[in-house]
């Protein structure tokens, strides 16, 4: 699966360069602003305690997207590396929600007037790794999942800045205990809710 994502992206890539005179491809980069679902941890017997939703922090990305232009709309698949970041209270302690993935939007864009534009389309996710903290949490039980972007931008010559937001279709949990204090589990959701600013480059 992780081989076909890569080959889809480039093969995308690869026609936006050779393709008419607006399109290409480019380089992009920018911040993020980034709460993941809730978590249910539980102690022994003593129940279960629900944190809804995350608390935000911020997080990066970087990568390379291509674009096939037409007279009023585009389609711009990207291959981004996203490093994502939110904290959880658990059990009275402060615990990050660190995790790393690949994602491919490919979207399809509007151009409203002059550099103004909109666009929307799936994320395809491809999970790398997910650290909660100071606790043991197994990996996430879909590596591979699929999301929505949708956002605004402009183009400025060969610079473009967006913003976004960027949403998972539905949950998908990973497993944690605390090594340090016993009988204390519970499980976490991954899913991404956030807002994305970029800066890309046309080369």
């Amino acid at each position: 699966m992780k081989k076909t994502f890569l080959v889809a992206v480039f093969a995308l890539i690869g026609s936006a360069a050779m393709a008419q005179s607006g399109s290409g491809f480019g380089v992009k980069a920018g911040l993020s602003y980034n709460k993941n679902g809730d978590l249910i941890s539980s102690v022994g017997d003593g129940g279960q305690d629900i944190v809804e939703g995350a608390e935000g922090k911020t997080g990066y990305h970087f990568g390379f997207w291509g674009k096939l232009d037409f007279p009023k709309i585009y389609l711009r698949p990207e291959l981004v590396y996203s490093k994502t970041k939110s904290s959880y209270d658990v059990d009275g302690n402060s615990q990050d929600y660190d995790i790393s993935k690949l994602d491919m939007p490919v979207l399809l864009g509007y151009k409203l007037i002059g550099p103004l534009h909109i666009f929307a389309g799936p994320a395809f996710q491809y999970t790398l790794n997910n650290d909660l903290g100071d606790l043991q949490v197994e990996d996430v039980k879909n590596d591979f999942t699929v999301g929505l972007n949708a956002g605004v931008g402009v183009n400025l010559g060969k610079v473009g800045l967006d913003v976004r937001y960027e949403r998972g279709f539905s949950e998908n949990e990973a497993a944690f205990i605390d090594a340090n204090v016993a009988n204390v589990e519970g499980r976490v959701d991954s899913r991404p809710s956030q807002i994305i600013f970029a800066l890309s480059l046309k080369l």
